[in-house]
């Protein structure tokens, strides 16, 4: 009895040897999202969010640039409204376009190569923008610098740590804050003097000086793995690791085989809900963030506001029987108003950092929809030339926290395996937001200021509807690794998979 007894002792101790053995070897691997948690945030981080940061400055001056330059062409070609309207509505089609088609290519060829590419490829159609000799040119050459647009956000949130992502999005709203401001101070300084096809050779200077500064940013290591370049990414990951002052996990990258989610999966049961009301807000925080910009252009252009203390320019309203005015550049006043607006896109970064981390993502979406509604009507209203830029200061600040709002919920609500490609679709569906709204701004605001601005405060406040039937809150919870159909739950950080919010 007692040998019987020593044998299965020494049984279950071998066993117990070759479990611990296989558990050490197993805690040898680790994979690309461990390696970058465990580095953490640093100097590299640091580097990659003023330079990929940096990408929002080209895309908000070339957004903003649409409605610096439509007076300039109006002009020059005498446009009707709908022929300036379809200028926007086409780079937003370069974006929404060729945004599908840069993720595939990223995928196939790599993340770096997409996205240098891209800033060459936008910098070269915007000089020939500069160079076109009729409207039909025009059209087409900016619907070419949209799809260069598209490709910079293909390597954004590839190596930052995932606490850190929410709270770095609103603050990339400055480098967009500052793109607009760019371009309004070009126009301010250059239209007049030089004209504006000047104003679209410097507004290059920008994207050739990211092309410089991105020789710095390295491929992507989850694409390296990816396509079999394991020494690649490591090397990668032991640069970043240098640079900020950390060290990789012990033992071997090898990424975990995941199965990936399809278009299907978003509409399935468990995500239909979910996936039908995001894609309409992200229609709405397109439509209106956009409207926002084109109304405010057009209003001044052509003088609709109701002010009460309107000076000699500001009183002559640019509307015609049977008659256009296709003359009408900004004064300086109409630029200043400009710039103060676009501070708003920044100035209120902490409220919406607070929102966030109090009352959560669905309450803040409803709270910033439902105020966007109200300051769409108020901008109808009577007042000083004061009053209206106070109100275009709040109306962009609230169309601009919403969209960051909208854009945190999306990356949090959906799990790991259809997290991509349901970000995907959402841009998709911002794009065509951001197509339609030019004709509402541009078009129907020439025949009422109340008609064109309706649109943006009912959209507004279906959306608000909406998110309150979104069935998730996703403050404070932990990420999903696979679909809920399997109930398997990543912590992120401290919070525990079991605690209820």
């Amino acid at each position: 009895m007692t040998g019987g007894r020593k044998g299965s002792s020494m049984k279950t101790q071998l066993v117990n040897a070759i479990q611990l053995q296989e558990l050490e070897e197993e805690e040898k691997f680790y994979s690309v999202e461990e390696a970058v948690e465990s580095i953490g945030f640093g100097r590299f981080h640091i580097l990659l969010f003023i330079i990929m940061g940096s990408a929002n400055i080209v895309e908000a001056m070339e957004i903003m640039l649409l409605a610096v330059v439509s007076p300039e062409i109006r002009c020059e070609w005498h446009l009707e409204d709908w022929q300036v309207a379809l200028v926007s509505t086409m780079v937003f089609l370069g974006f929404m376009v060729c945004g599908v088609l840069c993720g595939y290519v990223a995928d196939k060829y790599g993340r770096w190569k997409v996205v240098f590419g891209g800033f060459v490829w936008a910098a070269y159609f915007s000089v020939l923008t500069s160079f076109a000799p009729s409207y039909g040119w025009f059209i087409f050459l900016r619907s070419m610098v949209g799809c260069g647009v598209a490709a910079t956000f293909v390597l954004k949130t590839e190596f930052i740590p995932a606490k850190h992502r929410a709270f770095l999005l609103p603050l990339a709203s400055i480098f967009w804050m500052m793109g607009s401001l760019l371009i309004i101070i070009l126009g301010m300084t250059v239209v007049p003097t030089l004209g504006w096809r000047w104003m679209i050779r410097l507004s290059v200077v920008p994207g050739l000086i990211l092309i410089g500064l991105f020789q710095l940013i390295p491929e992507s290591a989850r694409f390296q793995v990816s396509a079999g370049n394991v020494e690649g990414a490591v090397a990668t990951l032991k640069w970043i690791a240098k640079m900020n002052g950390a060290s990789l996990p012990e033992g071997e990258l090898r990424e975990p085989v995941t199965e990936r989610g399809n278009a299907v999966t978003l509409i399935s049961p468990s995500f239909r809900r979910t996936s039908l009301l995001l894609w309409y807000s992200w229609f709405v925080a397109s439509f209106s963030y956009y409207g926002s910009v084109l109304s405010s252009s057009e209003l001044l252009e052509k003088n609709l506001l109701c002010v009460t203390d309107a000076d000699e320019k500001h009183s002559i309203k640019h509307i015609k029987e049977g008659e256009l005015c296709y003359c009408i550049p900004f004064n300086m006043a109409d630029y200043q108003t400009l710039l103060i607006s676009c501070l708003g896109e920044v100035a209120l970064i902490p409220l919406n950092i607070g929102l966030l981390n109090t009352v959560g993502r669905k309450s803040s979406m409803i709270i910033l929809l439902l105020l966007s509604a109200i300051f769409f009507m108020l901008v109808n209203i009577c007042t000083t030339m004061f009053g209206f830029t106070v109100l275009l200061f709040l109306l962009r600040s609230l169309v601009s926290m919403n969209f960051n709002v909208v854009y945190i919920y999306t990356a949090e609500v959906y799990p790991t395996s259809v997290r991509s490609i349901g970000m995907g679709f959402c841009t998709s569906f911002s794009r065509i937001g951001g197509m339609i709204a030019p004709f509402i701004a541009q078009v129907l605001m020439s025949k009422s200021v109340l008609l064109a601005l309706c649109p943006f405060s009912v959209t507004c406040c279906l959306c608000a509807v909406g998110t309150i039937l979104l069935p998730i809150e996703t403050r404070g919870r932990a990420l999903l690794q696979v679909s809920p159909v399997h109930s398997v739950i990543v912590v992120i950080g401290t919070v525990s998979a079991w605690t209820v919010f």
